[in-house]
């Protein structure tokens, strides 16, 4: 079980949603939530669709599970939830979607749960080059900034002006890309109690509009040509050991197709696990961890995955 029966009954805070529903609520199942489809229930959840609700929230949580999990949820396209759920609190940015640009500077501010794509592709219609690398990635703002998002030899990195974080104790803090260590794929935002509430992106304006429209569409056309889009998955699901390709070692080693349960290491591209249809959590992690396996006994490379595990999956 998730939840102890003490926790289960605590009170949830007196702000409702438009609905009247609770702002937190107990025991809500996230594979909804996730672009694998799997995963248990939240033991807490949460779903605010500004900063004050935002607030609310930590300010709840510090309250009353200090000590406990804060688990921060974009998209839910880079992770995978134990089907035993996650404990304490779980806020999905979700509703927290807007952006504006600064058209003088080419600048574009974008909150956490802004689709990174959809900003992408209104850089694209202003004839701003810059993010057309984004255009695939299946993520929000607040999980690309977090885990440095990046294709086609671009990433966040490149084009990160500044962010705003909330911290666990109310205060708001804006933090320059050196604050964050961003290394491949991650930065030292990872697995913090902070909540990305915007991020400013500078790009570069002035640009023939149809020619950065053209290459964001070139771009979107390579990657759903080369990866599984039709089926359930978190996108690459190993880092890449460079110079070396996960998906290459993987192939290499003869696992395109291998199954456990409804997961199967892509046909199409072997850096992707999808779900062929009622798989588990447990198949998905229990398959990485065999593409693990077989990769180190076959090449010596011990692949590091780029997919977040949350949960319990002894």
């Amino acid at each position: 079980m998730v939840c102890s029966p003490s926790r289960s009954q605590i009170a949830a805070p007196a702000t409702t949603l438009g609905d009247g529903t609770s702002l937190i609520q107990a025991q809500v199942p996230l594979a909804h939530y996730t672009s694998f489809r799997v995963g248990g229930q939240a033991e807490f959840y949460a779903e605010p669709s500004n900063l004050a609700e935002t607030e609310a929230c930590f300010e709840w949580y510090l309250k009353h599970l200090s000590g406990f999990p804060l688990t921060i949820l974009g998209a839910g396209s880079n992770l995978l939830i134990s089907d035993k759920g996650i404990p304490g609190l779980t806020i999905n940015t979700k509703k927290l979607r807007y952006y504006h640009a600064q058209e003088d500077d080419g600048i574009l501010v974008a909150s956490a749960g802004e689709p990174i794509a959809r900003l992408a592709w209104n850089a694209a219609k202003r004839g701003w080059k810059g993010l057309e690398w984004a255009v695939g990635i299946p993520g929000s703002v607040g999980g690309s900034v977090v885990m440095n998002a990046g294709a086609h030899q671009g990433c966040v990195a490149d084009q990160l002006l500044w962010l705003k974080v909330l911290n666990p104790d109310g205060t708001i803090h804006q933090l320059q890309p050196t604050d964050l260590d961003y290394r491949y794929r991650t930065s030292n935002l990872q697995g913090s109690d902070h909540l990305v509430l915007e991020a400013a992106f500078q790009l570069e304006p002035g640009f023939d509009k149809a020619a950065v429209r053209a290459e964001t569409n070139r771009n979107l056309r390579m990657r759903k040509s080369t990866q599984p889009y039709h089926l359930p998955s978190c996108g690459s699901v190993f880092r890449n050991p460079y110079p070396q390709a996960a998906g290459h070692l993987i192939e290499q080693t003869g696992l395109k197709g291998y199954q456990i349960g409804g997961a199967q290491v892509a046909e199409r591209h072997a850096n992707f696990i999808v779900n062929c249809g009622g798989a588990k959590a447990m198949d998905i992690f229990q398959l990485i961890q065999h593409v693990q396996a077989q990769v180190e006994q076959s090449w010596q490379v011990l692949l590091k995955p780029e997919v977040k595990i949350l949960g319990d999956f002894s």
